[in-house]
């Protein structure tokens, strides 16, 4: 039986322009879900936090306007210019007619035309006053840099109730009733792993980033040194161990500990961020000294892919 040699794949005409638009996307798409998460966070507390506590500030103020309505029904004769009219109570104040609603403090009314267009008011004074007060007390410029200074607060005295004994009392009843709930739980669980290493203090100082050959011989895993690990375990080695924490791919936040002799261990020349760059990306992103000089050509396009 004859055997014939497989010729290797002809490279299609658009294999260029494929490479140039996958590289074309590995530039682009960090900033840019870097720029999409940061929206989505903004967007999360402007909906969830931002708006529902300037409603509540809205309605307490268009409220204590509305107090100051003189319905339109109790217009007396005799005004002394069409819409105005000096309401014949204990203060004597001038009020200004809105609309056909009712009649509003002339103050109120001239302090609103400085922030509205005077031909083109509301014409109810619900309107009228929800406009005053979106303009004056809740534009943007107000709002954004008070609600900052207040979410700030809020976070710095919810995290001095939780460091208490009473906070941190009632923050495990809660912790213990999610993780009764099936489907809550699992989604609590991984939230609270990613923000714990984002926000928390971190507890385990991470020294270097060494290779271990784990599960077994042949087989080489990145690992972080933590610390000398036990006496005992080094005494029953005979040699001086390490311990040594096995992050996993690619959500690094979780792993394992071992401890391994020292002798086993291969010193990495990457940094910490490098190589939990690796691992999230299940060994695609490699430190660029790390790459062969063939792959660090092929990545820089001079040259072709090899035909495997």
């Amino acid at each position: 039986m004859e055997f014939v040699d497989p010729q290797p794949p002809q490279k299609r005409p658009l294999d260029p322009f494929r490479r140039a638009v996958v590289r074309g996307l590995g530039v682009l798409l960090p900033p840019l879900l870097t720029v999409v998460i940061l929206v989505w966070i903004g967007n999360t507390v402007a909906n969830y936090l931002l708006d529902p506590m300037e409603a509540a500030v809205r309605r307490v103020l268009i409220r204590h306007y509305e107090n100051q309505v003189v319905p339109i029904n109790r217009e007396p004769e005799g005004t002394p210019a069409p819409g105005v009219f000096v309401f014949s109570g204990e203060s004597g104040e001038t009020y200004r007619r809105i609309g056909n609603d009712g009649y509003v403090p002339s103050r109120i009314y001239d302090d609103a035309t400085n922030y509205l267009d005077s031909n083109r008011l509301p014409d109810t004074t619900a309107a009228f006053h929800r406009a005053y007060v979106d303009r004056k007390f809740l534009a943007w410029y107000i709002v954004v840099p008070i609600f900052s200074l207040l979410f700030i607060l809020l976070l710095y005295f919810l995290g001095k109730f939780l460091a208490a004994g009473v906070g941190r009392f009632f923050w495990m009843q809660f912790e213990r009733v999610i993780h009764r709930l099936p489907v809550v739980r699992n989604v609590y669980s991984s939230v609270k792993q990613v923000t714990d290493f984002m926000f928390s203090e971190r507890e385990i100082e991470y020294t270097r980033v060494v290779a271990i050959e784990y599960p077994r011989k042949g087989i080489w895993s990145l690992a972080m040194v933590t610390g000398e690990s036990m006496l005992d375990i080094a005494c029953a080695a005979n040699e001086p161990v390490v311990s040594l924490l096995v992050p996993t791919s690619p959500m690094p936040f979780t792993g394992f500990t071992i401890t391994v002799r020292k002798s086993e261990i291969l010193d990495l020349n990457i940094t910490i961020d490098q190589a939990f760059q690796f691992i999230v990306s299940c060994g695609v992103v490699v430190p660029p000294h790390q790459l062969s000089a063939a792959l660090a050509e092929r990545q820089k396009g001079s040259l072709p892919p090899s035909d495997m």
